[in-house]
């Protein structure tokens, strides 16, 4: 299907908003984010307050093209430099030391920031024209984006999941369905080591190559950890309770499922009977990890409107290959935990 990109003047539109302290929706290759002017505390407050998110939990500042991102960070390590050079623009965020000049409310309250570069055209195109709209004011245009979602929920790939979650209250600009579909890749550098916080497209092995050492895989116990979006145990949770189990035990609790209405999302060749079971609402799983990441999200919202009252998903191979697909669905079915 051709994807009609919003015109130069529509791009020029949602600038105008941005530099108006106005909140806009807009695609990147991750997800969509609902962004706002990263220097001002305002439109972060209105971002905090859209979604519901609590403030002391930073957002990601995306930056154009052609931005620096000396400007956000207090020091540039050359470590950095080269995975810039290696994977910006794209779905790699730093966790930096911020800018004295840089607003606390972007990180939390924290004294590190999060910064990416975005490779979607649409989003390059909206960061590129608020950053014109910011020379000769000293200011560089930064956007605070996280996902465009009521906090915690799960995070929209479409620019329909974005107007299912905010209805008319915020500008969207539409750039089609969201390519890698899972967030970002954060790699914190601002202690001296590098630290995997949230695992994404871009693999701990690929920032070895790149750097010379391999970057710790932290379990959420590091107290000296900088918060960072998309980091709480509980997160991208869909609205109907969702248990991630082996396929085993997802057996065990279908046969005594009774006459309630469930989803069964598994590859098909676990599934078996249970894939034509009465009651059972089957998705069969994607069997290659960067396919399964950019289905996810779109499958976990559908399937909060599949009239269901649970939904089972099998366990993933515990692999480097799976680790982004399996913290997202770790985390949303740690939503439920309290249920079982």
């Amino acid at each position: 299907m051709t994807i009609i990109y919003p015109s130069a003047a529509q791009i020029d539109e949602a600038a105008a908003l941005l530099d108006a302290g106005e909140l806009v929706a807009f695609p990147t290759e991750t997800v969509y984010g609902l962004g706002g002017d990263a220097e001002s505390a305002d439109a972060i407050a209105r971002i905090y307050a859209a979604k519901g998110r609590p403030a002391n939990h930073p957002v990601i500042v995306h930056l154009a093209p052609e931005a620096d991102p000396g400007y956000w960070v207090s020091d540039l390590p050359a470590d950095v430099r080269k995975l810039i050079d290696a994977f910006w623009p794209g779905p790699l965020t730093f966790i930096l030391k911020r800018a004295a000049h840089i607003p606390a409310a972007v990180s939390g309250g924290q004294d590190s920031v999060g910064v990416r570069m975005p490779s979607h055209p649409v989003a390059q195109a909206l960061l590129s024209a608020f950053h014109r709209r910011r020379i000769g004011s000293g200011k560089q245009g930064g956007v605070a984006g996280p996902s465009a979602d009521r906090f915690g929920h799960v995070s929209p790939t479409t620019a329909q999941h974005v107007r299912d979650e905010f209805g008319s209250a915020v500008h969207v600009l539409d750039g089609g369905a969201a390519d890698v579909g899972i967030e970002s890749t954060i790699l914190d550098l601002s202690r001296g080591f590098p630290a995997l916080l949230r695992p994404g497209h871009v693999t701990p092995q690929e920032i070895a190559d790149m750097i010379g050492v391999a970057p710790r895989l932290l379990d959420g116990t590091d107290a000296t950890a900088p918060r960072a979006s998309g980091t709480l145990k509980a997160h991208y949770a869909p609205r109907t309770p969702l248990a991630l189990l082996p396929f085993s035990a997802i057996e065990q609790l279908l046969a005594s499922s009774g006459d309630r209405k469930v989803a069964l999302v598994a590859r098909a060749s676990s599934a078996g009977e249970w894939a034509r079971a009465a009651g059972v609402h089957f998705v069969a799983a994607p069997e290659e990890p960067q396919r399964y990441a950019r289905e996810l999200y779109g499958l976990l919202r559908a399937l909060d409107r599949a009239d269901v009252e649970r939904i089972f998903v099998e366990k993933l191979p515990e692999t480097v290959e799976w680790i982004a697909v399996n913290d997202r669905l770790g985390r949303a079915a740690a939503a439920f935990e309290d249920e079982e």
